[in-house]
């Protein structure tokens, strides 16, 4: 059994940051890409960043310039450093992780936190 637990998420004033984390427990032989996707109530689920093991990082236009993600391999955990917060990027954040098990992979989740930016 695998889990994706997350934590970080909260209420930030315009212009702050937060760290979301995001680590990954259970039967794991290895996991490829990981990931951050946020949801506002409404509209598609929207790929914030991803990066896949020993490759480079990927991020949603919105995103550039002042998110980054990371990854611990050795904790099977991801960040996202999400820096000069604004308004719209409030949603509930939930992040991925592709993850070999014996011999087929397959996409989990994270339970999901909620960031407000907000004055």
């Amino acid at each position: 059994q695998v889990q994706l637990v997350e934590s970080g998420g909260g209420l930030v004033q315009p212009g702050g940051s937060l760290r979301l984390s995001c680590a990954a427990s259970g039967s794991i032989r290895s996991i490829n890409a990981m990931g951050w996707f946020r949801q506002v109530p409404g509209k598609e689920r929207e790929l914030v960043a991803r990066i896949i093991s020993g490759g480079s990082p990927t991020y949603a236009d919105s995103a550039k310039g002042r998110f980054t993600i990371s990854r611990d391999n050795a904790k099977n955990t991801v960040y996202l450093q999400m820096n000069s917060l604004k308004p719209e990027d409030t949603a509930d954040y939930y992040c991925y992780a592709d993850i070999s098990i014996r011999y087929y992979t397959d996409r989990y989740w994270g339970q999901g936190t909620q960031v407000t930016v907000s004055s």
